[in-house]
């Protein structure tokens, strides 16, 4: 396929103000992926694949790094704010690239509700009861206004929010070790040898194991979004986006094994909060210390997905995808302020309303459709030259990147994607009205224009 050489016109006059460095674009993903999830995934991973919680972890991380290559590749070639969206409009019409970016915003806006509700929940609780509706409104219109102030403000504060995560998950790291060098008491360092469950073989256990946590690693693709606010995409983004997931995976791996190995498997299967148990086990930590941390670690996901969600609003809507309107940038701050309130109160209204329980589960199925067609984009669009320098994946890892979001598919429970199926079948009426109205709109421009002349 023989495309036009691509123009970089656009993006050097971009309305968006470029200040992401590569430190600062590290510590974005790296807390976008060590997110909320991580304090109760051991468990349930442990549930899956028995007491080698390392392993499945391990394996996850790889397959997240074969869609996360597809991302750099495209993200490099193509620094523009509408993401996942913009590719697969450049691949394959506006009819896909509406339809990805439908699925990308649906993920987002749910996640971040979901995660204002969780704020205001079980470990807010822990010191103040308030409603849970009022919190969602003051979280998220904090929220709102930190990330209408600035993406440096914004990206500043999310380091701080991430060495505070970072430093919790160590802190377990050295607990594990304690509780097995000191206290000895359920202390095994045998359970990090045992794949398998009553249910599953070893193999099925990895597998099982591997789908769960992959989920720990959604995280990175948020980050394409702001490769328009990166001062040089080309030799950043490669860098921090490889660097934050081999990092994730390092902390995810050494904190499996030390609550593992420090906690009996069925005690961190049964728990909602498996690293509490083990700073339970192991004593001379308060246990309402953690509460901070996960609080942290929340509005940290939450002040990360909602920018993602803002700038690929705004990027669908200067592709034409969504209306004008959501291009306004503020003059002195030059952020997208109207992105950013319209996908505030959509996560708002979800958040008050409570419906956020319904669509959770199907985040992940919205994310490896998205991960497909991004995988299958990067190979269409081969043929596509810009003027400058860019990453480029190997086409054997974009294929096995596409595979890896099928097989993951699969395993998926069928309640989850009978939710999905209608939330997808959303996007496709919604894709192809925006696809019409688009083919509609330059059609009266050339008749226009022949009248003109």
């Amino acid at each position: 396929m023989n495309r036009p050489a691509h123009d970089d016109t656009e993006l050097a006059e971009s309305p968006l103000k470029r200040t992401l460095t590569t430190p600062l674009l590290y510590f974005f993903i790296l807390g976008d992926v060590l997110g909320a999830g991580v304090y109760v995934l051991v468990g349930q991973v442990a549930a899956e694949s028995g007491g080698a919680v390392w392993v499945p972890l391990s394996v996850a991380l790889g397959l997240a790094l074969l869609t996360a290559s597809s991302y750099a590749e495209l993200a490099t070639k193509y620094p523009r704010a509408g993401g996942a969206s913009h590719y697969t409009t450049l691949a394959y019409g506006p009819f896909a690239g509406f339809f990805t970016g439908f699925c990308m915003l649906a993920a987002g806006v749910v996640s971040v509700a979901a995660l204002a509700r969780g704020f205001g929940g079980d470990y807010l609780s822990v010191f103040v009861s308030l409603p849970v509706a009022l919190v969602a409104v003051l979280f998220l219109g904090l929220l709102a206004l930190l990330n209408a102030r600035g993406i440096s403000e914004s990206t500043r504060a999310n380091v701080v929010a991430t060495v505070i995560e970072v430093g919790g998950l160590v802190l377990v790291i050295g607990l594990g070790v304690w509780v097995w060098v000191v206290v000895c008491g359920d202390g095994d360092l045998g359970r990090l040898t045992r794949l398998g469950t009553a249910e599953h073989s070893p193999a099925a256990a990895v597998l099982s194991g591997s789908v769960l946590a992959f989920y720990s690693f959604v995280g990175f693709e948020t980050s394409v979004n702001v490769a328009e606010e990166t001062r040089d995409p080309a030799r950043s983004y490669p860098r921090a986006l490889f660097g934050a997931l081999a990092t994730a995976g390092v902390v995810y791996a050494l904190v499996g094994a030390a609550a593992s190995s420090a906690v009996r498997t069925s005690t961190l299967v049964q728990s909602s909060g498996p690293l509490l148990a083990v700073v339970e086990t192991a004593g001379g930590v308060p246990t309402r210390l953690f509460s901070v941390i996960a609080l942290i670690a929340v509005a940290n996901g939450a002040l990360l997905t909602g920018i993602m969600s803002s700038r690929l609003a705004y990027g669908m809507a200067r592709d034409g995808l969504l209306p004008r309107f959501l291009t306004r940038v503020l003059p002195g701050r030059r952020t997208p302020w109207a992105a950013i309130a319209t996908t505030a109160l959509l996560s708002l209204l979800l958040a008050v309303t409570g419906d956020v329980a319904a669509l959770a589960s199907t985040l992940v199925l919205l994310l490896l459709v998205v991960f497909l067609l991004v995988n299958t984009a990067v190979l269409r669009l081969r043929g596509d030259t810009v003027p400058h320098d860019h990453y480029r994946t190997p086409r054997i890892v974009a294929l096995l990147g596409a595979a890896s979001c099928v097989l993951l598919a699969t395993r998926i429970e069928g309640a989850v994607w009978g939710r999905g199926l209608i939330v997808l079948a959303v996007g496709v009426l919604l894709a192809w009205v925006a696809a019409r109205r688009r083919r509609s709109e330059k059609d009266g421009g050339k008749r226009h224009q022949r009248a003109g002349a």
